[in-house]
């Protein structure tokens, strides 16, 4: 039997994943069902065979960019559904698991993967986010959220979940009018601005990107509200140097992922001495269904460099040595794996626009991507929490009956 055969024996049941290799052979796995995608796979020559032996996800990323594998029908999305959905966490299921050797090796480099100093958190978020507004623009909803959506609905689409995530994030806040408020991380600017709009508050955004931070500063202007929203290039350690007790409300929307183990305490610290005495934060993160593990070696070599996806328990125990006390934490099991399959459908659809305005190998890496991560959101051991914290056990109401009551009136005057 073939080696990636051996690799995935037992592993495909349910669809087909059909194997063609340019030597003409031919072998199928699994067997068809409702339900379940048939997949061809087509490896075009025997050393993108053994990248893919060595290392399954990174070495069939690296192949499937350059090309030296396909996929029928460029259905890059169903060959990682097929093998993820056939082998999902909650049972344990993994293809070529590291051998515990390669695992601890892992473990002890973690930490000089994410030691993100002030240079090089600026070089990872330019590797991501400065590639081009107009590229994400493409894609993305008319806010350019570029995080997990609220899908109240699985039918409401994209514009209305992502419209729906920021009600449910201002709700948490438990805002008032004449708050400032501290957004870490503020993307294009979208959720700033929305949150001055519902609720008057003084808005300052921090970014590492200067792409993003020039298309925030434009929308403010175009809005009239550059008075009271404001957007600044800074690292949230250097300005917590100055801002010490500013901010009623901190906001932190898929950021927390680029911070890194070795910088979660200085996070959580910083971001507690920003607050006022009974301030209030809303992270909204990426994170582990189960225990700490680590970076994958597809993302990070070609997406986020120096990011990592926190368990709960790191998160939860740096915050704790900063007093923040955790009011509130909502798991949004699948709300990701919508959102993601709504982006990977768009940038499907831009197809052309994407590999002209970049190329085709950079499609195939973007594709890849999305569709590895919605994977990993619908079968493997990802999720999204909103994790709120408190300075202050009475700042908030004593039950959180106020959360649902607060999005309903802020979403009835969208």
């Amino acid at each position: 039997m073939p080696l990636i055969e051996r690799l995935l024996a037992g592993k495909i049941r349910h669809g087909t994943l059909r194997i063609e290799r340019a030597d003409g052979s031919i072998s199928e796995l699994g067997s068809q069902q409702a339900g379940w995608p048939d997949i061809i796979l087509h490896i075009h020559n025997a050393a993108a065979e053994r990248r893919i032996l060595l290392n399954p996800r990174l070495g069939l990323g690296d192949a499937y960019i350059d090309g030296s594998v396909s996929v029928g029908d460029d259905d890059i999305m169903g060959l990682i559904e097929l093998v993820r959905r056939n082998n999902p966490w909650e049972t344990g299921g993994e293809i070529g698991d590291s051998g515990m050797l390669k695992r601890l090796a892992s473990q002890l480099v973690r930490p000089l993967r994410q030691m993100n100093n002030l240079s090089r958190s600026r070089a990872n978020v330019a590797h991501h986010y400065d590639l081009s507004n107009d590229f994400y623009k493409l894609w993305l909803d008319s806010d350019m959220q570029y995080s997990c959506a609220y899908w109240s609905d699985q039918n409401i689409g994209l514009e209305a979940a992502q419209s729906a995530k920021k009600a449910h994030i201002a709700a948490k806040l438990a805002l008032e009018p004449g708050q400032r408020v501290l957004d870490i991380g503020c993307g294009w600017g979208g959720m700033a601005l929305y949150l001055n709009q519902i609720a008057n508050v003084e808005i300052l955004g921090i970014t590492l990107s200067e792409e993003q931070l020039k298309l925030a500063r434009e929308r403010a202007e175009a809005a009239g509200v550059s008075g009271r929203v404001k957007f600044e290039l800074i690292d949230y350690r250097d300005l917590a140097r100055t801002a010490h007790g500013q901010f009623d409300r901190i906001v932190s929307v898929g950021m927390f992922e680029h911070v890194g183990v070795p910088q979660f305490e200085t996070f959580f610290r910083s971001a507690a001495n920003m607050l006022t005495d009974d301030g209030v934060m809303l992270l909204h993160t990426i994170g582990r269904l189960g225990k700490p593990g680590s970076t994958d070696a597809f993302t990070r070599k070609y997406i986020f460099p120096g990011g990592y996806i926190p368990a709960l328990s790191e998160t939860l125990s740096a915050s704790e040595k900063s007093k923040l006390i955790a009011t509130d934490i909502e798991n949004l099991r699948l709300h990701y794996a919508l959102t993601l399959r709504a982006w990977y459908a768009r940038v499907c659809e831009q197809r052309e626009a994407i590999i002209t305005m970049m190329d085709a190998r950079f499609y195939r890496m973007w594709t890849f991507y999305l569709a590895g991560a919605t994977a990993a959101f619908e079968w493997g051991g990802m999720c999204n929490y909103q994790i709120q914290f408190a300075r202050n056990r009475r700042s908030l109401p004593i039950t959180r009956d106020y959360i649902a009551s607060s999005e309903i009136e802020i979403r009835s005057r969208q």
